[in-house]
């Protein structure tokens, strides 16, 4: 059995973009889970973890850690707390952003269900995203952009 510490400084990933900055630790992966996907993620101050977004295959929760996040969902914005645990539904009423608009980094802790395929959509950009257990990501494209007719290409 694999421990991991939420507490610790042990990361797999950071990624810095033009507002947005997290660090990211694979606690499921790390933990040897397979129906429960787990990251911990640290936000620095001022920046945000990943563009608003709905998940159309999988329920998602967030439990804040350590410090305050600012959590945008469709029904506005509200304040998380150290302690908070918030759901996101599937489909657009789970839409979800968090934003660290507190002096000191946030850390919260993301649980997933692994249900695949995967569609992710993205409304401040339009974008929407489809991903196989198998092959990866399958595509990434905006909404509205012409639609194809079922034998294009056939």
């Amino acid at each position: 059995m694999e421990i991991f510490n939420l507490h610790g400084d042990v990361w797999n990933e950071e990624v810095e973009h033009e507002g947005f900055q997290f660090k990211d630790a694979h606690v499921g992966a790390r933990i040897g889970a397979e129906l429960i996907g787990g990251s911990m993620y640290e936000v620095p101050s001022g920046k945000k973890l990943w563009p608003y977004h709905i998940h159309h295959g999988n329920e998602e929760w967030a439990i804040v850690v350590r410090g305050r996040a600012a959590l945008r969902t469709p029904e506005g914005e509200r304040e998380l707390v150290e302690g908070d645990v918030a759901c996101f539904p599937r489909g657009k009423a789970g839409a979800h952003q968090l934003i660290n608009r507190s002096d000191e980094p946030v850390r919260v802790l993301m649980l997933s269900t692994l249900l695949m395929p995967e569609i992710i959509e993205y409304p401040d950009s339009g974008k929407v995203s489809a991903t196989s257990p198998a092959d990866g990501r399958l595509f990434r494209a905006r909404i509205g952009d012409p639609a194809l007719d079922y034998w294009d290409g056939e």
